[in-house]
C-alpha cells in the first residue's frame, strides 16, 4: 500500500495527471513561464520560419522530466499554425512503424517524439534520411530479391524530447538544427506557475500559500501543480477553501512532503545512509535493500534530487551523506564525516 506522499514529488507524469495537465498547458509562447533563454531562442526560430514561409529546423528539447518539454512542442505547433502528431520513442519498435507514421504526415506538420533516446535503432537509422532529405526507403521483399522503394515525404518539423541527452547517438543529435536545454525552475517562477494554475482550477490561493508550495516543488512545475491539487483538497475539506501558508503547511504534512520537498522515500534513503551506514560510503544496491526498494527506483527517483539538494554525493566508493543530510535529519554532524569526493579514510590508512 502506498504511503500518503507516495509519488507526489515524482516528476514523471502519472495517468491521473494527463487530463489536468492538458487543461493547464500554456497555449502560446507568451504564456509559458520560465526557461527565458530557451523561450527567446525558440521565438527567433519560429518567427524566422514564418517569415520565410518554411517549416523551421528540427528541434531537440532536453532536460529532466516535468519542466515543460511537451508543452513547448505543443506551443511550437500552435505558433506555426500547424497540426501536431504525438508519439514516443518506446512506441516505435520497428522501422516499418516509423515509415508508416512519416508517410502519413502533411506539409508543415509537427511530429513530436517524446523520450526520443529510446527509439529502436533500425527506426533511428530510417529517421536520419527522413530528417535530412525528407525521404525514406521502404524495403519490399526479403533476401536477394528485396527491393528498396524510395518514398518522398512531406516537409515536416521533428520535435524530439529527451530526459537523457547523453544516450542520444551522435548522428541523431547532429541532425537537429536547434537544441534547447531546460533547467529547473526558481521559486519565483514556480509561484507564477502556481498562480496561473490556481486561476484555471478556480483555487483561491494567497501569495504566501503559493510561496510555500513552490518551495517544496523541487524546481519542477509538474510537481508544483500536483501539490497544488492536493493542497486544494485539504483546504476544501479541512479549512475554508483558501490556500494560505498555514493551510499549505498542514496539507503537505499530511502528504508527508517536508520543507525541502523530500518525501518518504527520500528521507528513508537519507536515514538508512546516516543511521545504518554511518554516512557511507555504501553501494546503491545495499542502500536499495535497506529501504526496501528497487535499485532503479533509488537511482532514478530519489537520488537526482538528493544530489542536487546537496544532501547526498555519489563517489567512486559509493553513496555518501553530506553534512547537510545530518543536519536535515536533526542529527549532530560527526567530526569525521566522509568527504563527498570519496577521499575519506580507508582500511589501509595509518
Amino acid at each position: 500500500m502506498s504511503e500518503p506522499g507516495e509519488d507526489l514529488v515524482d516528476p514523471v507524469v502519472h495517468p491521473e495527471d494527463r487530463d489536468v495537465e492538458a487543461s493547464l498547458r500554456p497555449k502560446r509562447l507568451a504564456e509559458f513561464v520560465g526557461q527565458p533563454r530557451v523561450r527567446e531562442q525558440l521565438e527567433l526560430v519560429i518567427e524566422s520560419a514564418l517569415r520565410r514561409n518554411r517549416p523551421p529546423d528540427h528541434v531537440l528539447l532536453s532536460g529532466p522530466p516535468g519542466l515543460g518539454k511537451t508543452s513547448l512542442a505543443m506551443i511550437i505547433a500552435a505558433e506555426l499554425g500547424a497540426p501536431i502528431r504525438v508519439t514516443s520513442g518506446p512506441a516505435i519498435e520497428r522501422a516499418g512503424d516509423l515509415a508508416a507514421l512519416l508517410t502519413s504526415l502533411t506539409d508543415g506538420e509537427v511530429l513530436f517524439i517524446d523520450e526520443i533516446h529510446r527509439i529502436a535503432r533500425p527506426a533511428e537509422e530510417l529517421l536520419y534520411m527522413a530528417m535530412e532529405d525528407f525521404r525514406v526507403d521502404v524495403v519490399v521483399g526479403k533476401g536477394p530479391g528485396a527491393t528498396a522503394i524510395p518514398l518522398d515525404l512531406a516537409v515536416f518539423t521533428l520535435v524530439g524530447a529527451t530526459t537523457r541527452a547523453g544516450l542520444l547517438t551522435g548522428p541523431l543529435r547532429d541532425r537537429f538544427g536547434f537544441t534547447g536545454h531546460m533547467d529547473f525552475y526558481e521559486p519565483v517562477e514556480l509561484r507564477q506557475v502556481l498562480s496561473r494554475s490556481a486561476e484555471l482550477l478556480s483555487v483561491d490561493i494567497r501569495p504566501d500559500g503559493a510561496a510555500e508550495i513552490a518551495s517544496r516543488s523541487r524546481g519542477t512545475p509538474r510537481i508544483a501543480n500536483r501539490l497544488l491539487r492536493r493542497v486544494r483538497d485539504y483546504a476544501e475539506v479541512r479549512a475554508d477553501g483558501v490556500v494560505t501558508e498555514q493551510v499549505a503547511r498542514a496539507a503537505l504534512a499530511v502528504y508527508d512532503v517536508d520543507e525541502m520537498g523530500l518525501d518518504r522515500l527520500d528521507r528513508a534513503v537519507l536515514d538508512a545512509l546516516v543511521r545504518r551506514f554511518a554516512g557511507g560510503p555504501v553501494g546503491v544496491g545495499t542502500l536499495a535493500v535497506a529501504v526496501g526498494e528497487e535499485i532503479e527506483t533509488v537511482e532514478e527517483v530519489a537520488e537526482p534530487f538528493l544530489v542536487r539538494a546537496g544532501l547526498l554525493a555519489r563517489t567512486p566508493r559509493g553513496r555518501v551523506a553530506t553534512p547537510a543530510a545530518w543536519s536535515h535529519l536533526g542529527l549532530p554532524v560527526p567530526t569525521a564525516t566522509p568527504i563527498p569526493g570519496g577521499g575519506g579514510p580507508t582500511l589501509f590508512d595509518a
